[in-house]
């Protein structure tokens, strides 16, 4: 559970970062599937449009150790906590940053897209990030305008050509205004860290041309009661499943990676 200060920051600042939640088992566990489902040709994984892969939806759905991510209670009960209410998975993704070719994702907001695309009342859904690598300065880290949050939703344009990923981001002079008034942070840290930010809070991420990968995955988890009235998307990326999650028990995924790791000894 967070502490008073925790909630404080977050509700100030739009973000939380908690280094090193999920312990060296657990990252090898999801990093070496999460590498093995973007071999798959499927639907749900998306390439650049160098070939490379950009992410891969809804893993929780035909893979087990990120079903069991899912569910963890390190992220559930804390997101619980901030909403007051059980929550469901909105959407599932691994994004890859892939070395040297991994592109960009523009500035944007994610509640601007759920408003929009899916019909979402109110940014009630909260971003979670697990890395599955070290996310470093250099390597193309999630970068936050902090208090961004607060202004609500800004105007946006559908960008369906920058990258291979239609996104509606937000124009330079409105970027320039935000940051000039909150500045800009990027979290980084080790493998295992969990970062929690705001549906609202403006955010973004440059092209990684560095040796170093940079795989980080991303839960969606919206309140119940704020259930998407109006998706237009596929289900894979925007689920229409708002039973509330229950929760494993703290040492699901670590057994599981456990058991991963004997089997390949």
């Amino acid at each position: 559970m967070l502490t008073e200060q925790q909630v404080r920051q977050f509700h100030d600042e739009g973000y939380l970062f908690l280094p090193e939640t999920f312990n060296d088992d657990e990252v090898a566990v999801l990093k070496s599937e999460a590498e093995a489902i973007y071999r798959q040709q499927r639907p749900e994984v998306w390439r650049e449009k160098s070939g490379a892969p950009r992410t891969a939806f809804a893993a929780h759905l035909y893979n087990e150790a990120h079903g069991l991510l899912a569910r963890h209670p390190r992220m559930i009960r804390p997101v619980e906590q901030l909403f007051g209410e059980p929550v469901y998975m909105h959407q599932y993704k691994i994004n890859a940053k892939a070395a040297f070719t991994g592109d960009v994702w523009q500035w944007h907001q994610d509640y601007g897209t759920w408003a929009r695309d899916d019909g979402m009342p109110e940014p009630r859904a909260m971003n979670i990030a697990i890395f599955l690598d070290e996310v470093m300065p250099i390597n193309g880290p999630l970068m936050l305008v902090p208090r961004s949050h607060t202004l609500g939703v800004l105007a946006a344009e559908h960008d369906t050509a920058t990258t291979s990923y239609p996104l509606w981001t937000l124009d330079e002079a409105t970027v320039t205004k935000l940051v000039e008034a909150g500045g800009i942070v990027a979290p980084t840290g080790k493998a295992g860290g969990l970062l929690m930010f705001h549906g609202n809070l403006v955010h973004g991420s440059a092209g990684n041309i560095t040796p170093y990968p940079r795989k980080i995955v991303y839960l969606t988890l919206n309140a119940v009661s704020n259930y998407i009235r109006k998706p237009t998307r596929p289900e894979w990326i925007a689920h229409t499943d708002f039973a509330p999650i229950v929760p494993t028990d703290e040492g699901a995924l670590t057994r599981y990676a456990q058991r991963f790791r004997q089997a390949a000894e």
